[in-house]
């Protein structure tokens, strides 16, 4: 089968890889759906590609995709058919690790004490054909949802989801969401269901535009106004109740402190960088909780796909591009840009 691999510098390859077998504890996923994620453009971009990252669990180059969904097509002796099963529509949890360990056993592989597998980084992914994992890593996808939504779930939109849950936000409260990529306006889509009053802030007139689609019922671009005023002028000089930084910028991050109402909560999902505070205004005299939220267990994912099946939510209305594999050059080319919506791979 070929898989996509990063070579790094902008540059990768549809390379030549062997057909899966299971061992007695995992399955093989016919892949029908790999997401585009913003954090693939680290590998993408980076000299020496995933390889000069030094994380590869496996020899030799790494099949890239870390949103996977697709159909059980093989599983070991060992496996559980409640836990897995031929014909079985699945999305992948996109981590594995020792399953002994507290957080593996919470569902929250990423975290495992002994080191865990990321599949698409440290581990094949799902750029491909085919892709072998753990059954412990499997997560239904329900009947009403395609296997597009499925990919997103995967890690973008359920990211978003643990995010939202995380700081417990609840119909009537107001949110300003900061950055709208994929994790930002998945963010926008499931607060507005929520019941929540969206703010989202972009420096990018076609994210906001889309987000008007998503629900959002005011849009702010910080480089056309002063940010966080422009919050506090839509909240009465209070602020949001909560608000969350998708961006993963300095500027992104001190907007969301600094547009936080008191006794608010501000989050941070966006990966990398850092942030100044001034301590004193923005955070202790305002009694500010600061969180941080890093994508999801094998539960919330699951959690999150039942929440936008039973809602009806448009979750496939993110992708406003739709590749095969031997299209990958030009697909990451333009998701480079990061001025669009999200990008997904469909097999035949």
């Amino acid at each position: 089968m070929h898989g996509i691999t990063f070579l790094g510098e902008r540059k990768l390859k549809l390379a030549e890889f062997p057909d899966p077998a299971p061992g007695p504890g995992d399955v093989i996923v016919a892949i029908k759906a790999s997401g585009m994620c913003g954090s693939d453009l680290k590998p993408y971009r980076a000299a020496g590609g995933s390889a000069a990252l030094g994380l590869g669990k496996v020899s030799g180059p790494v099949i890239a995709g870390h949103e996977p969904c697709g159909v059980v097509a093989a599983v070991g002796s060992a496996v559980d058919a409640r836990t897995g099963h031929i014909g079985a529509r699945v999305m992948v949890h996109h981590y594995s690790g020792c399953g002994a360990c507290r957080h593996c056993r919470t569902g929250w592989t990423q975290m495992c004490a002994n080191g865990s597998t990321v599949y698409g980084i440290t581990g094949h992914g799902a750029h491909a054909p085919y892709m072998k994992v753990p059954a412990t890593t499997l997560v239904a996808l329900p009947e009403e949802l395609s296997f597009a939504t499925g990919a997103a779930i995967s890690c973008g939109t359920g990211t978003a989801y643990q995010a939202l849950r995380r700081m417990n936000l609840a119909g009537g409260d107001t949110i300003a969401v900061v950055g709208q990529g994929p994790v930002g306006l998945s963010a926008t889509q499931l607060a507005a269901a929520m019941g929540a009053r969206v703010i989202v802030l972009d420096v990018s007139a076609e994210r906001l535009t889309r987000a008007k689609e998503f629900g959002a019922d005011a849009v702010i671009d910080p480089k056309a106004h002063d940010a966080v005023a422009a919050i506090k002028e839509l909240t009465y000089g209070a602020g949001a109740d909560m608000t969350l930084d998708t961006s993963g910028t300095p500027d992104g991050r001190l907007i969301a402190v600094c547009g936080a109402r008191a006794w608010g909560t501000a989050c941070f999902v966006g990966e990398g960088g850092d942030v100044t505070i001034d301590v004193s205004p923005h955070m202790l005299r305002k009694q500010l909780t600061i969180i941080g939220s890093w994508t999801f267990s094998t539960t919330v994912q699951a959690d999150c796909a039942r929440f936008i099946a039973d809602r009806k939510i448009d979750v496939d209305h993110l992708f406003t591009d739709r590749w095969r594999l031997a299209q990958a050059d030009e697909a990451y080319r333009l998701f480079d840009r990061q001025t669009g919506g999200k990008g997904v791979f469909l097999m035949q």
